[in-house]
């Protein structure tokens, strides 16, 4: 089937083949769900959607649905998993193709699965790969700027996130951050049964859950809902929406929030996400931050732990490539900018560079630089100056950044968390771990 598509590809002409991109997709979709007989009709598939955290909700929510005594298959950016059985996503697609997906799910129901957990992202609701996917729950995390170059406007990327909650059956479950400036547009924007989480409370229609002293840090999240303590090994305050979400669907499937508890308090982390490669005596620490507001994020935790005796940091050594090519170029200036707050000393690097000149992307990055650095006096608790470099070649970057530190330092890498590839031009791939190659360079460093 594959291979069909692959000449239908090249058989039409490139400007022909554009128009008929929409009506192309949802026959893919239809014929993908047809063949392999509508699995999604056969178990509880739940969608996840949103700007950040969608990867870390998803792992979150098979953990708990597991743990629940449900088998459960999740796809996601980072990997495919089926119970217990993990396979790593290197397609370099968040959300695969329409027949991968429609086979996975035929597969996930063969293997006994009562739940499919699926991130969903705003290309895929484009190109229509969640059509003809039965979803009894859908998930919004937040909504901020991204892919505006892809989708043409912000407005059309919202509107390829609410595509997700309009096609809801009423059924559904609609989840929505209740603390997003969006959560109207996605509550008006579906008949489905409407649950609101936030910071205070989990609202279903006949209960709500209270949320109290709450507790965020490096240490994790810590709460309490209607008297279940939760410990969960997650660091920092945007974890604890990702946290919430996640609860929220346990108590959708009727698992008891002492059983939530416990699979969160065993849950480990999400490689690549804020994932300490080491601690002492200078930390290491790598996530795939690829927004403006992941990375101040990442830098606000890292640089308000340090100066509140959470955490040893005395300075940021950044290691930044977060803006791949061909996309969202309005981002690279706004990293640039981010970087200039909070880091003592930035090396920008390759990402991934598609089939665009590396160098031009790095100096639009650096081209934000400017405008902090000219203002930096007026930044309380925030570096004064910042050594600036350029290395092309993200392991030479690395490299020098842990030359750079010393004792009590942090040097932060972001951009591509634990993505298996770099990307490059026609196509080309460069096997990668952003993690593996710091653990080679430490050993070296050590030898």
């Amino acid at each position: 089937m594959s291979f069909a598509i692959y000449l239908v590809k090249k058989l039409i002409p490139h400007p022909i083949f554009i128009r008929l991109q929409p009506p192309y997709h949802f026959i893919l979709a239809f014929l993908a769900a047809l063949w392999f007989r509508f699995p999604s009709r056969d178990f509880i598939v739940i969608g996840v959607t949103g700007t950040k955290g969608k990867t870390t909700v998803v792992e979150l929510i098979h953990e708990i649905l597991q743990s629940g005594g449900g088998k459960t298959a999740s796809i996601s950016s980072l990997r495919f998993k089926t119970g217990d059985v993990v396979m790593p996503n290197d397609k370099k697609m968040t959300m695969p193709g329409r027949f991968f997906v429609q086979k996975f799910l035929r597969q996930a129901v063969k293997s006994g699965c009562r739940y499919a957990v699926l991130e969903v992202t705003s290309e895929g609701i484009k190109q229509f790969r969640h059509r003809f996917i039965n979803f009894s729950a859908a998930v919004m995390t937040n909504i901020e700027r991204e892919h505006i170059e892809s989708h043409g406007s912000f407005e059309r990327y919202l509107r390829a996130k609410l595509d997700l909650f309009w096609r809801l059956p009423k059924d559904a479950a609609a989840i929505i951050n209740r603390g997003d400036p969006f959560a109207g547009r996605f509550s008006a924007s579906t008949g489905a049964k409407k649950i609101f989480y936030g910071r205070n409370e989990i609202k279903f229609s006949d209960k709500i859950y209270a949320i109290r002293d709450v507790k965020t840090g490096k240490g994790g999240v810590f709460m309490e809902i209607n008297g279940q303590d939760f410990a969960v090994k997650l660091p920092g305050e945007f974890n604890l929406y990702n946290i919430l979400v996640a609860v929220t669907v346990g108590i959708l499937e009727h698992i008891s929030l002492e059983k939530i508890s416990v699979a969160l308090e065993n849950f480990s982390g999400v490689p690549g996400r804020m994932e300490f490669v080491q601690k002492e005596p200078f930390a290491v620490v790598v996530d795939y931050a690829h927004t403006p507001q992941s990375l101040r994020n990442v830098y606000t935790f890292l640089k308000d732990c340090g100066t509140s005796n959470q955490l040893s940091v005395t300075k940021l050594i950044c290691v930044l490539g977060a803006a791949g090519g061909g996309r969202d170029k309005w981002k690279r200036p706004e990293f640039g900018r981010i970087a200039a707050e909070f880091c003592d000393c930035i090396i920008l690097t390759n990402e991934d560079p598609y089939d665009e000149n590396p160098e031009a992307i790095l100096d639009e990055i650096a081209s934000g630089f400017p405008q902090i650095q000219n203002s930096k006096s007026e930044i309380p608790n925030r570096p004064q100056t910042a050594n600036n470099k350029k290395i092309l070649d993200r392991r030479e970057a690395i490299r020098e950044a842990l030359k750079l530190a010393k004792s009590g330092d942090t040097v932060v890498i972001t951009g591509k968390g634990a993505e298996p590839w770099i990307m490059g031009p026609n196509g080309t791939k460069t096997a990668w771990d952003d993690r593996e190659v710091v653990r080679e360079e430490l050993k070296n460093s050590i030898g």
